[in-house]
Formats: C-alpha cells, structure tokens, sequence
C-alpha cells in the first residue's frame, strides 16, 4: 500500500482508525482503504451512519454558536479527529473574530492535519493528548497559550466518550476536566446509544462488532448512563435528548430518521 504524503511516518496505514473512518462517513479525502472497509462493513448493519456523524457536526456547529451567543468564546475540543468543513474554530470565529479554540487528539493523522488546517490562525492550536490523561491536556503549552482557566470555557466531548471503556473510567476524567474549569463554563457532549435508532438493536448490534474487531470497541450507553457525565453541571434547555432535537435549525418531521440517534446536550457549572 502506497503511504499518501500527507501520512505521518509513524503511523500504521494498515490498520483501521477511528478518526479517518469518521472522516470517511463525513466525505472526507484522510482514509485508507482499510478504513473505508471497515466503514463499509458497518454500514451493512447501519445504513445511516454517515447521516448520524452529520447531525452530530451539524449539533456541535449550533451548540459552538449557543456558547459563543452566551459570552463563552475559548473552547477545548477533546477527540476532535481530522479537521473537515465547519470545525470549531470556523465556526466560532466567524461568530466571534478572536475566538480561540485548542483541539485535542491522540491519532498523529488527526493531529498533523490540525496543525496543516490551523496553519497561521494564531487564535487556534492541537494538542497531540489523550482524554484519559487530563493533566496532560491542561498542562500543555499550547493551552496556557490560549486558553485561560479563569474565564468560562466551553468542553466539547462529541463523539469521544463512546470509545473509551467503563474500565478505563471516563467518568473520573469527564469530572477532573470540570473541577479545572471556570464557573460558567460549558460541557458539549454527544454519546452514541441503541436509543433512537430505526432498527432493531440485534442489527445496530452488527456496527457495533465491527469497532470491536479493530480495536476500538464502541460502547454504546443509556441514557442514564450518558446523563451522568453532566454530574455538577446545570442542564441547558432543551437537556440531554437525541442530537436533531437539541436547539434544531429544521423542523423535526424534515429530519432523517437517524438523525435522533443517540444523545446530545449542553451543561453549564454553576
């Protein structure tokens, strides 16, 4: 398999990675083929996959827009993948010139790609980090740089938290992230779930197995189970409800039905 040059050389490009397969559903041009076979694989058990990871970009662009109209305008973006149309910093800059934005992954594709998009905005950074490892996140250069602690801070958490295992505590993480934050500061969050999909959940069940076969389990949650990661923060209307419901542009009955797949919702601390 031939390496693109735009593939770090440290990068395995015969193994799958969630990020590119993201990427992929999204239209993106950062793939393999190996990505785009297991895409493809999961689409035979959930056909509407790539309509989900649009309705989740389409949620994060209007929840960077509800933070930015609420005075919030410094965001953490933690699993942010490889930068495709309407990122973060886009959007909120265009809402708020001088917004400033740090994204954080561990996949070196995703990173390298932030770093060739971000080229000279001086209001926007990458860090190559892991959420598990928050200290790191909040000890970084790149942070001190831009973000101040003090002042609100809007966390964006889409798309992440169903990838990492019960066993490695995403709760404990999600909870250190807060404790650093301001007051006033903002959680945007988006989990998959078997909740809100138009198929049986023995079907969606295929999708899952999938990830679970390249090493990234996917772990879908209960609602319940999502809500807790807002413990300490006050929900925003309309709460933790399926990503086309929150704060919509269209009206519902013009939506995809997978579009109210899985969760969305937006806290603020006190």
């Amino acid at each position: 398999m031939e390496r693109p040059a735009w593939a770090p050389r440290n990068i395995d490009i015969s193994v799958p990675s969630v990020s590119r397969i993201y990427d992929y559903y999204l239209g993106g041009s950062h793939n393999f083929e190996v990505d785009r076979e297991a895409a493809r694989k999961a689409m035979e058990f959930l056909p509407g996959l790539p309509r989900i990871m649009r309705a989740n970009r389409a949620f994060l662009r209007r929840a960077v827009r509800y933070a930015v109209a609420e005075g919030v305008t410094q965001f953490l973006d933690i699993g942010s993948g490889i930068p495709t149309h309407g990122n973060v910093h886009e959007v909120a800059q265009e809402a708020h010139p001088g917004a400033r934005v740090v994204y954080v992954d561990h996949d070196p594709v995703a990173v390298a790609h932030s770093q060739a998009v971000l080229g000279r905005n001086p209001d926007a950074d990458v860090v190559a980090a892991d959420l598990l490892k928050p200290r790191d996140i909040l000890a970084s250069p790149e942070l001190g740089r831009l973000i101040d602690l003090n002042r609100p801070v809007a966390l964006l958490l889409v798309a992440i938290l169903h990838f990492v295992e019960d066993a490695n505590d995403p709760y404990r993480a999600v909870a250190e992230l807060r404790d650093a934050l301001a007051p006033g500061s903002l959680l945007v969050l988006t989990h998959a779930s078997y909740e809100g999909i138009p198929l049986p959940a023995e079907r969606a069940e295929g999708a899952v197995d999938v990830y679970k076969d390249i090493r990234n389990p996917l772990i879908m949650r209960s609602r319940e189970e999502i809500a807790r990661f807002f413990e300490g923060y006050d929900m925003v209307e309309p709460g933790l409800v399926p990503m086309a419901d929150w704060r919509p542009d269209t009206a519902r009955e013009d939506e995809d039905p997978y579009a109210f797949a899985g969760f969305a919702g937006v806290g603020r601390t006190a």
